[in-house]
């Protein structure tokens, strides 16, 4: 294939390339970045994951997959919740990209 004949599609982000859906897409930004601020968190007390787990509420699989951050296994509502557990203040910032 020629290069001046290959059309170039650019994503805003790698979510953007993953979805199906601009929908979709911010469902995923807004689950990873609630993700990574709870794992930071969380890495941050310095506890076993057993009493990271008690402190979040969760069972140890549960907690495992979250520092992981295995985003496939929690929806937007379930962070929300494991975020409140963790202590940690949430502020949504909403905008037109228009």
């Amino acid at each position: 294939m020629e290069a001046g004949n290959m059309s170039e599609e650019i994503d805003v982000s790698v979510w953007d390339a993953l979805s199906d859906t601009e929908q979709e897409a911010a469902n995923l930004k807004a689950r990873s970045a609630l993700l990574l601020e709870i794992r930071n968190a969380v890495l941050g007390w310095g506890l076993s994951q057993d009493e990271a787990a008690k402190r979040l509420g969760l069972t140890r699989p549960r907690t495992n997959d979250l520092l992981r951050g295995k985003l496939s296994k929690f929806s937007l509502d379930a962070l929300f919740n494991i975020a409140s557990a963790a202590r940690l203040e949430i502020e949504i910032r909403v905008k037109d990209v228009a």
